[in-house]
């Protein structure tokens, strides 16, 4: 069976510059200033645009969706083969072993609290600091070692490896670890962490969330046990995510959430109780109807990335991160933060700050006077924040929100963040904001409102 469709068989294209086409590249939105200019998405970290292949094969696909695995109707049986045949894509995407699972969930946040509850008895967790919340608070009912922020890769796996040699070597464990930080974009040393782990005993489950669509990202090659990753930040933003990896603790645990498709047999006992087979793959923390459409794009995303060659996208990413780097440290003004240093590999996620400006103020601006939309505040990831910034790292504040008006110092940051869809113009765009807003100071009044900066139009 298949979706009969020329969004099938579509190579992927690309526009002068060498960006893959996504949703939104023509939107025009209004400045405070005065007319109209098409947007820049500089918030990749958050949420990827749509690829226009993956827009497309999901168009083509609708007509055709039906239930799966329960139907015995054309429209059933063929999202059925879609829905599998994603789960094959994903896999091979992914580089996995045989004998790996891929479960479809809603997101790496879903996949990992998915993991968590997953733990064998007595597992023993150990995650740095420097994580984002969806991979350092899931772990809350394991007993859980929480590592201080390294300076440089090799510090990192040193301090890993004394963590674990302290440990109980006979007890389960699990490292947990960000493939690319979502607040500064640097690769982190997954491999070499895996190594420590596993010589020790441990299980390492790997956050791809913003490596996946900036790198390859290899099971087998990093020899990780387990891979999370979003379909949002990977071009295909559906509301579906995947954990990957080693299947015996996924087997081994009670099912995520208890219903239709995680039960394989279901029987009244004599007593008036119930008795629950469950199901030995994926299916049993998938239960409830699926997101097909979401494991469809998940599948249509990583296809499109691995045809336009992961080699080509690197390559013309780090050219755009050169730009901007570049331009950000011809203002004295401008801080770019860092754990590794200014020479450190990192994906297409930069954060700063600027001298004499909120956080807040100084994003408001970039959108409101030039059409730019990128992320202020703690990126939800409090403690790398706070320690990038110098501040207590026990210092609470709510996720991404601001906590001083303009004008007042801020103890937030500013990302901009980009990939495989952002034309050259909207980093040059990006770099000349900086520059002028820096100079001359935001042209219009902005206030606060709901604790954030906004223009203000009352006049």
């Amino acid at each position: 069976m298949s979706v009969s469709t020329a969004a099938a068989d579509q190579s992927v294209c690309r526009d002068t510059s060498g960006a893959l086409p996504v949703l939104g590249r023509d939107v025009l939105v209004p400045l405070v200033t005065g007319g109209e200019v098409t947007y820049a998405a500089l918030d990749y970290a958050a949420s990827a645009p749509a690829l226009q292949r993956v827009w497309d094969d999901v168009a083509a696909y609708a007509p055709y969706y039906g239930s799966v695995h329960r139907g015995a109707g054309y429209l059933s049986q063929l999202s059925t083969e879609l829905f599998e045949n994603a789960r094959h894509a994903v896999a091979e995407f992914l580089g996995c072993r045989d004998g790996d699972q891929v479960v479809f969930t809603r997101s790496t946040t879903d996949s990992l609290n998915l993991l968590a509850a997953a733990l064998p008895a007595e597992c023993e967790v150990f995650v740095f600091e420097t994580e984002h919340h969806a991979s350092l608070l899931p772990w809350r009912e394991a007993r859980v070692t929480y590592l201080d922020a390294p300076r440089t890769p090799e510090e990192a796996v040193r301090a890993l490896e004394r963590a674990l040699a302290d440990r109980d070597p006979y007890g389960p464990a699990l490292v947990c670890v960000t493939g690319a930080s979502n607040v500064t974009g640097e690769l982190w040393p997954v491999r070499e962490l895996a190594v420590a782990a596993h010589s020790h005993g441990a299980r390492i489950v790997l956050d791809a969330a913003q490596l996946a669509p900036h790198h390859p990202v290899s099971v087998r090659e990093l020899d990780v046990d387990w891979v999370a990753f979003s379909g949002h930040k990977l071009y295909a933003p559906f509301g579906s995510g995947v954990l990957a990896g080693r299947g015996d603790w996924l087997q081994d645990a009670e099912p995520y959430l208890a219903g239709g498709g995680a039960s394989r047999k279901v029987a009244r006992r004599t007593d008036g109780g119930v008795d629950v087979e469950w199901h030995t793959t994926a299916a049993r923390h998938e239960a409830g109807s699926p997101n097909v459409i979401g494991a469809y794009a998940i599948a249509s995303a990583c296809k499109a990335l691995t045809e336009a060659g992961f080699d080509t996208l690197v390559a013309r990413e780090q050219q755009l991160v050169s730009a901007v780097r570049a331009g950000l440290a011809e203002v004295p003004e401008v801080r770019v933060l860092s754990l590794f240093g200014d020479d450190a590999p990192r994906v297409g996620v930069l954060s700063f700050v600027v001298d004499g400006w909120n956080s807040s103020h100084f994003a408001a601006a970039l959108s409101a006077e030039y059409g730019i939309g990128v992320r202020d505040g703690l990126f939800c990831a409090h403690p790398l924040v706070r320690t990038l910034l110098g501040t207590e790292p026990q210092t609470q504040g709510e996720c991404g929100a601001p906590e001083a008006a303009p004008g007042e110092k801020s103890l937030n940051a500013i990302r901009v963040s980009f990939g495989a869809g952002t034309p050259d113009e909207h980093v040059e765009r990006f770099v000349r904001a900086v520059k002028e807003l820096v100079r001359d100071g935001a042209k219009w009044n902005y206030r606060t409102e709901d604790g954030r900066c906004v223009p203000d139009t009352s006049a």
